[in-house]
């Protein structure tokens, strides 16, 4: 049975960079396996409110593609030295479908030095919901995109070194 992997864009904005690394995770991943873009843009979420939120139809549909996934690379921008609030939001939404899950983080961001934001957002994945976390991730800068495209060749090199590990993760827990 092949392995489902979900490319996740949590950004909102239209001109979004880690919606270019998650398109490229997607292509990258789909040589490999199973993958597909999810387009936060496309599934308008509610703030969670601990209650009435979680019976929202987006949240609902959501949470079946993230339970059914084998493995997910998140996209997020980073803002304010932390992943943005649109990709909190939704694990906060749908939290037990994150359950041992294999992980991975795309990161776009202005400048080169908060490579290390997306830290507490995989410590959350790891500690609450058992997920093990891609060890590799892909991080870029400004600098390295240029009007709607990659410009760096590096940062596709890593994006097929994080799909390769993470298939390779997948392939071992199937193993264990």
């Amino acid at each position: 049975m092949q392995k489902k992997y979900l490319v996740i864009s949590s950004s909102l904005n239209p001109g979004s960079n880690s919606r270019l690394l998650a398109k490229a995770a997607t292509e990258s991943l789909s040589k490999k396996a199973d993958a597909e873009l999810l387009d936060l843009r496309d599934y308008p979420l509610p703030l969670c409110d601990g209650g009435e939120a979680y019976g929202d139809a987006n949240v609902r549909i959501l949470s079946e593609k993230i339970k059914n996934a084998d493995g997910i690379l998140v996209a997020v921008p980073i803002y304010n030295w932390d992943v943005s609030a649109a990709a909190k939001n939704l694990v906060e939404l749908t939290g037990k479908a994150w359950e041992n899950k294999t992980v991975g983080f795309l990161c776009a961001a202005g400048g080169k030095f908060s490579y290390m934001s997306v830290m507490s957002f995989a410590n959350s994945l790891m500690l609450d919901f058992r997920c093990l976390i891609v060890p590799r991730f892909v991080y870029a800068d400004g600098s390295q995109f240029s009007a709607e495209e990659i410009s760096d060749p590096q940062v596709a090199k890593r994006i097929d070194e994080l799909t390769n590990a993470l298939v390779q993760l997948g392939r071992a827990l199937i193993a264990v």
